[in-house]
């Protein structure tokens, strides 16, 4: 499967106008590279598909929180739906305004809020009532008030890999929709709190307009209570999860959600957030990784790349299908191969059982469609640097990350007095 901006000419395959094979000569392997003209038009898609309503794109800074793909999205308008403290200081750093964030997650620390607080961000999307009222404490301590909205877990099935599913009723994501206006008298009782909007999120890698539709309607259906309650929702936050192509998927084009989503909510008067993040940068990167060995074992071929699960989890972890190019052509015949790592797990692979011409050790390959979950799921397991991340405009290229060192692997670390 062939992304738009990753093509062949002559054999050999380029993102936009510049070859792979030079890329990985000038920076070595793994490395993770991005095409900002793919990223930059996948917004533009999103933005121009809810043309006509009040909204704001925030982008999932999860999917990839490089700085250069941050800010690229940051400089188009785009705001950014983070979930951690990190993520918070990663969106600032790359120019997005905190008025443009919308903070998620189950798990923040009164750190993190302290931190988000006095940033004066958008809004606090809620997920239990214990954190309410912590919420409500850090921001009487700071002498200002806090923005929320409450995450409905309406009990939707997204029909996605369970372990991306966050909608349904046994989910640890958001409050159960019986008990969200129980909530949002809680939270109208708070001295420091303003609830000014209703969230939800219902999974990723969607493959079908359906639940989305069916989650919306129920949002809509929650803020239309509310307002007969005297609430002011000004904000409806209808999550992300929009899929892409990796294999033989088929998900709506980005214009047929936003028509969707703006059919359901035709006449509504509060500002539309969306949170897209895969369907944005997913099809917009792909990780290089050089054959290392090749072995045969019990019939079995194995291909031995330079990457492994550290560098790209998901294949070890969800069972994810990659698509894998070689980047130069050699015209050999078709092999059954698995690509695995040099990472001493069982699991370490990025693909099994693939049917793809011989490869042979110094090979170049390509693992396709590695833009989202690819580098910002990275760890240095088996004491592996982190890879090195570029990004790609037409002919030019730069360095957006500098490959780890050991010296990195080991910073912070420090012997016990006691030793």
């Amino acid at each position: 499967m062939m992304m738009s901006e990753f093509r062949r000419i002559g054999g050999e395959l380029h993102c936009e106008g510049t070859p792979l094979e030079t890329l990985a000569r000038r920076f070595g392997t793994p490395l993770y590279v991005y095409s900002e003209s793919s990223i930059r038009k996948n917004f533009k898609r999103f933005d121009k598909s809810f043309e006509g309503s009040d909204h704001l794109i925030c982008f999932a800074v999860k999917a990839n929180s490089n700085r250069a793909v941050l800010r690229s999205l940051g400089d188009l308008g785009a705001g950014a739906d983070v979930v951690s403290g990190g993520e918070i200081y990663r969106a600032s750093l790359a120019g997005i305004d905190p008025v443009r964030m919308v903070y998620s997650g189950v798990g923040k620390s009164i750190a993190e809020m302290e931190q988000a607080v006095e940033a004066k961000i958008l809004m606090f999307n809620i997920e239990s009532f214990s954190e309410l009222k912590v919420l409500d404490e850090v921001a009487g301590r700071a002498g200002k008030r806090a923005r929320i909205s409450l995450r409905i877990n309406p009990d939707v099935d997204p029909r996605t890999h369970p372990y991306v599913a966050t909608g349904l009723k046994n989910s640890k994501f958001g409050i159960r929709i019986e008990s969200v206006l129980e909530g949002y008298e809680r939270a109208r009782g708070l001295k420091n709190i303003d609830v000014v909007g209703v969230d939800c999120h219902i999974g990723s890698q969607l493959s079908s307009i359906d639940p989305f539709v069916e989650a919306v309607t129920r949002v809509k259906e929650v803020a239309s209570t509310l307002r007969d309650r005297g609430f002011d929702i000004r904000y409806l936050d209808l999550g992300g999860g929009l899929g892409i192509t990796y294999d033989r998927e088929s998900p709506p084009p980005i214009e047929e959600f936003g028509s969707a989503m703006r059919a359901v909510l035709k006449g509504e008067r509060a500002k539309i957030i969306v949170e897209p993040g895969r369907s944005i940068v997913g099809n917009a990167g792909v990780l290089l990784t050089r054959v290392l060995y090749t072995k045969k074992a019990e019939g079995k071929r194995f291909a031995i790349a330079d990457a492994g699960m550290n560098d790209l989890m998901r294949p070890s972890i969800y069972g994810s299908f990659h698509a894998i190019e070689q980047v130069v052509e050699k015209g050999r015949e078709p092999e059954m191969t698995d690509v695995v790592g040099p990472v001493c797990e069982s699991g370490d692979f990025l693909a099994k059982d693939r049917e793809m011409p011989a490869l042979r050790a110094g090979d170049l390959i390509a693992v396709m469609s590695a833009g989202a979950y690819g580098f910002s799921m990275a760890s240095t397991y088996n004491s592996r640097p982190l890879a090195a991340e570029v990004m790609v405009k037409g002919d030019r290229h730069a360095l957006v990350r500098q490959r780890g060192s050991y010296e990195d692997l080991v910073r912070g670390e420090r012997d016990p007095e006691f030793s």
